[in-house]
């Protein structure tokens, strides 16, 4: 005999969590159509999808509205539209009161959704603080600057004299290359001091370390096994 998906969550993980009775038909209604199951609700589990079936461990996760939801590595595996569902849904569990601890290897993942990073390596703490503390720490960025060519050489003569200006190089194109200290912050000095000499800027882009270059510099950039 099938059993479904919601009769699985219904006699296992809400037992668990101390539910029964209307509540606890309530409570699965809810979470099966918060990650988008209630269609599938009377298929068999193995018959899910592999990002289906990383929606359902969320949807038995939240059954009990808990304050604080566990989530080990949720999107591995998953189709684009699981992960982006998930990332969704823990984004408004979260907007709702609900504290999200989440581990992940996916840097872009961690980057979007947590408002603390901790990272760990050999089961040590090497990290702590917001995405942006992190990435502020870690340092750097270039700044990819389009000057008209028969202004380039004073323009870098004078850019490389700005404190947050560590060096420039010839780019692609025919761009000026900005070592920084901190490209968001070098930005206004190099913006100014071009205002001032009246040198035209065609094209303006923004290279900053993120927090993979943050989690590569802790960590170190050997193969695990």
């Amino acid at each position: 005999m099938k059993r479904s998906a919601a009769s699985i969550t219904s006699s296992f993980f809400g037992r668990l969590y101390g539910l029964s009775g209307s509540r606890l038909g309530t409570a699965i209604e809810s979470a099966l159509e918060t990650v988008g199951l209630s269609d599938r609700a009377s298929d068999t589990v193995s018959e899910y999808s592999g990002g289906m079936k990383r929606r359902l461990n969320l949807a038995a996760g939240r059954l009990h509205d808990p304050e604080i939801l566990i989530l080990d590595e949720p999107t591995v595996g998953v189709d684009p539209q699981s992960r982006n569902h998930i990332f969704d849904n823990v984004e408004r569990l979260n907007a709702g009161g609900t504290t999200v601890i989440y581990t992940t290897h996916y840097m872009e993942e961690a980057e979007r959704l947590c408002d603390r990073v901790a990272i760990v390596d050999h089961g040590r703490l090497v990290a702590l603080g917001t995405p942006r503390e992190l990435i502020d720490a870690l340092g750097g960025g270039v700044i990819q600057i389009g000057v008209p060519e028969d202004r380039r050489a004073a323009a870098e003569a004078d850019l490389v004299a700005l404190d947050r200006v560590t060096s420039a190089s010839p780019g692609p194109d025919g761009t000026l290359d900005l070592q920084t200290t901190g490209a968001q912050h070098a930005l206004v000095d190099v913006l100014q001091m071009l205002n001032r000499d009246n040198v035209p800027v065609e094209t303006l882009r923004i290279l900053e370390p993120n927090l993979e270059s943050v989690f590569l510099r802790f960590t170190g950039r050997t193969l695990r096994d």
